[in-house]
């Protein structure tokens, strides 16, 4: 008989942990859409609530306005928000989407009506562009685009991720109304180096937390508990490993199972890995079963034969898990 084959019992799909299904695995995604990693920001464009300086030589009364010993932004001429700026003698000008250079040959040409060959600089001095972020980051506070180009992996390190809280796979780039969801944990692995995403103005990054993403292991181990996890996956090896491992002398080796589907059992069967724990190969296998959000691992002290009754029971035992799980999240941010 085939190992793979499906035996239904009731409300349960009972499926044995081979080596087989852990190589059929989904894989943690690593590819980043093209439209993303082919962008590349060409020269400055002015933007509103950008702070231009201009700076006409020989001509103080028009280059510090406000003074010499002032700040540059202070003697700096803001963007209005429909994109125009207004510069003496040159009027309003229309320099929303204009690059520097562009702004200073237009400056210089209205300028020459009035003076003789005038020698015009142009400086942003204040940037109205920015990328703002939210979720678990340890600084939100938006970020200025400058003449320099900013990139992803740059505005992450600004913001610093809160490691403790933060769901590293769950990263959202929000962009011209599209969302790209972009795995940090998966991109960065096994010391590879992602590759470089540059930001554009009203860009938005959100990192979600990680309290709703959570195994529940129960049974014979020695500390049952909620995991919360921040990669892509946590492996079955390593939720056994966080609560003190398989309890020795209540537990049976044969008797480790992961139950996904719970929340949803009412609609559809759940599904029922078990692991052989008593198999020489068990450790390996467990190391490569990836556990997914919402998943409860159960370590029984024999085999399972009423799985209805189980499930049934295990519908109130997860939110309990849940509720005291949230709670200890709620006081821990308090006393912080």
């Amino acid at each position: 008989m085939n190992n793979h084959t499906l035996v239904q019992e009731g409300d349960v799909t009972m499926v044995p942990i081979t080596s087989q299904l852990v190589s059929q695995g989904p894989k943690p995604a690593t590819e980043i859409p093209a439209e993303l990693t082919e962008y590349r920001p060409d020269s400055y464009r002015i933007h509103p609530g950008d702070t231009i300086l201009v700076t006409v030589w020989d001509h103080p009364e028009l280059t510090t306005p406000a003074g010499s010993q002032q700040q540059a932004v202070s003697n700096g001429r803001l963007v209005k928000p429909d994109g125009t700026l207004f510069y003496p003698y040159a009027g309003n000008v229309d320099v929303s989407g204009m690059t520097i250079e562009e702004l200073r040959e237009t400056l210089s040409n209205r300028l020459s009506k009035f003076l003789l060959e005038p020698k015009v600089d142009v400086n942003v001095v204040g940037f109205g562009s920015r990328v703002s972020l939210q979720g678990a980051f340890v600084d939100t506070t938006p970020q200025e685009l400058t003449t320099v180009p900013l990139t992803l992996s740059q505005a992450i390190g600004a913001a610093q991720v809160d490691v403790d809280e933060a769901d590293l796979s769950g990263l959202v780039l929000m962009r011209d109304q599209r969302n790209y969801r972009i795995d940090l944990d998966a991109l960065n692995r096994n010391g590879n180096v992602a590759q470089q995403i540059y930001l554009k103005p009203g860009d938005h990054l959100f990192l979600p937390f990680n309290d709703r993403k959570e195994i529940y292991v129960i049974g014979e181990v020695l500390r049952p508990q909620a995991i919360t996890f921040k990669t892509s996956d946590m492996t079955l090896t390593q939720a056994l490993g966080r609560t003190g491992g398989l309890n020795p002398a209540t537990s049976k080796g044969g008797a480790v199972y992961v139950i996904r589907g719970v929340e949803e059992m009412q609609n559809a069967p759940a599904t029922v890995y078990h692991l052989d724990a008593k198999s020489p190969v068990a450790f390996a296998l467990a190391d490569r079963f990836s556990l997914r959000a919402g998943d409860v691992v159960w370590v029984g002290p024999a085999g399972v034969t009423r799985w209805n009754r189980f499930l049934t029971q295990l519908l109130p035992l997860t939110g309990i898990i849940n509720n005291a799980a949230a709670a200890q999240y709620n006081i821990d941010r308090t006393s912080n």
